[in-house]
């Protein structure tokens, strides 16, 4: 019996979707799966400002805090290879998908309303939602920001299902990309979605 080698990547993969999709929980364990970094984008803004997000929307607004984020994204992609979780609007933004395309792996996580509003009431400093009804502010972001999201390699169903389950239908859509050493240098001929 022929033993699947194990996979190993020469892109980066980038995970995108709407705050509340899993794209920390999931991108750390499938990072841990691949034995390559994780990283955070929000985090990485963070120190480079040397203030929270929050912080830097109140200050400056989103357009200072997209240009930074823009600037931090092409700064890490442009680095080793990493599993990488963007904040939820990175991905509209057209330069960083391009930049995204040329050096990585997109991965949508998508999930429905109901189960972003529950795990988005688990922590307070999402500045999107700091004035407003979740529920509106969350529904008026998937109907801008899905047909965007949709645009990356791989779209993953975040249901709510144990992590584990979700990081194995991923891991199983990036083995479909690896070639027989295992190496996965290359972006899907067409967009693949799991549920």
């Amino acid at each position: 019996m022929t033993e699947t080698p194990p996979l190993r990547l020469a892109r980066s993969i980038v995970m995108v979707g709407l705050m509340g999709a899993g794209k920390t929980s999931i991108g750390r364990r499938l990072a841990q799966k691949l034995h390559v970094p994780f990283i955070d984008s929000d985090t990485e803004i963070e120190k480079a400002a040397n203030e929270t997000i929050a912080e830097i929307f109140a200050r400056d607004g989103e357009a200072v805090f997209r240009a930074g984020e823009r600037r931090i994204i092409a700064r890490l992609l442009d680095g080793p290879v990493q599993v990488l979780a963007t904040g939820g609007g990175a991905f509209m933004d057209p330069s960083t998908r391009e930049r995204v395309r040329q050096r990585g792996i997109s991965v949508w996580l998508r999930a429905d309303l109901e189960t972003l509003l529950e795990r988005t009431s688990r922590r307070q400093n999402r500045p999107l939602l700091a004035n407003g009804d979740p529920r509106a502010v969350l529904s008026r972001l998937i109907e801008t920001r899905h047909p965007v999201y949709a645009e990356a390699d791989i779209t993953i169903d975040s249901l709510a299902s144990p992590t584990d389950t979700t990081v194995q239908r991923l891991l199983g859509a990036l083995t479909e990309l690896a070639g027989p050493s295992g190496v996965i240098d290359r972006r899907p001929a067409r967009q693949e979605a799991v549920s």
